[in-house]
């Protein structure tokens, strides 16, 4: 799954599009990411993907650690995040272990306040922990560069994001630079339940491989002043993207 973030960075989308900013602090996060697609192939490729993300934000700062496990169950072309690489093989297999670990830092450029705007911008490295004899990742480490901007309306927020993504080539699989982009909007229904839609779109990593375009619906509910959760599921809608996805995230705040 994306996602562009997805998880990558789902969690981190779902928070961040809350019309009320997180407190400075610490907080851990941890959950369940499933998906499946046969990505342009005869064949399913099912990814079970469990993140432990730790997150500091400290006044315009935002640091982020997420330390993957991963499992991957198909015909073993298929690389999370990139899609097919390589040739199927005449078997499906299942393989498991760490995943990419991916570190993320965020400077808040602006916060408006009364006018209820936000702009970030994010850099992020894609560290290849992930074992690629296995088809768990590429072996190779990638780069990005990304702003949000995050508008509160009343108890509405819309939020989109446009990134560029410098992908690490395997040998004998050249991949391409990418740009992605995210359009989306959420409704705060209480001080503790909030849900929205979330557009993601992001070019083909290679000459063989194929666009993502996935729509993601998520709700998001405050468990106290500690804990919070997200559920959300996800349609795709290339070979680029699974078929379908879906996942739950908990926030423990410190």
């Amino acid at each position: 799954m994306k996602k562009i973030w997805l998880y990558g960075m789902i969690a981190a989308t779902v928070l961040a599009t809350l019309p009320v900013a997180a407190e400075p602090g610490f907080s851990l996060t941890t959950g369940l990411d499933y998906s499946t697609g046969k990505y342009g192939g005869t064949e399913s490729t099912d990814i079970l993907y469990i993140p432990f993300t730790g997150k500091y934000e400290a006044d315009k700062y935002t640091l982020k650690l997420t330390v993957p496990y991963l499992q991957i169950t198909g015909p073993g072309n298929v690389v999370r995040d990139v899609g097919q690489v390589g040739t199927a093989a005449a078997t499906r297999t299942r393989q498991s272990g760490l995943g990419d670990v991916v570190a993320a830092g965020t400077y808040n450029m602006y916060e408006g306040g009364s006018n209820g705007t936000l702009v970030d911008v994010t850099a992020k490295i894609k560290f290849a922990t992930a074992d690629d004899t296995k088809g768990l990742g590429t072996g190779k480490n990638d780069y990005s560069l990304q702003a949000d901007l995050f508008k509160t309306l009343g108890t509405n927020t819309v939020f989109g994001t446009l990134g560029y993504k410098v992908m690490g080539s395997p040998a004998g699989t050249p991949l391409n630079n990418v740009f992605y982009a995210s359009l989306g909007a959420g409704h705060k229904y209480s001080q503790e339940t909030s849900a929205g839609l979330i557009l993601d779109l992001r070019e083909k990593a290679s000459a063989t491989g194929y666009a993502q375009q996935e729509l993601t619906a998520y709700v998001s509910h405050k468990l106290g002043k500690t804990w919070k959760a997200q559920a959300y599921a996800v349609k795709g809608f290339t070979n680029g993207s699974p078929d379908w996805g879906a996942g739950a995230m908990f926030t423990a705040t410190f």
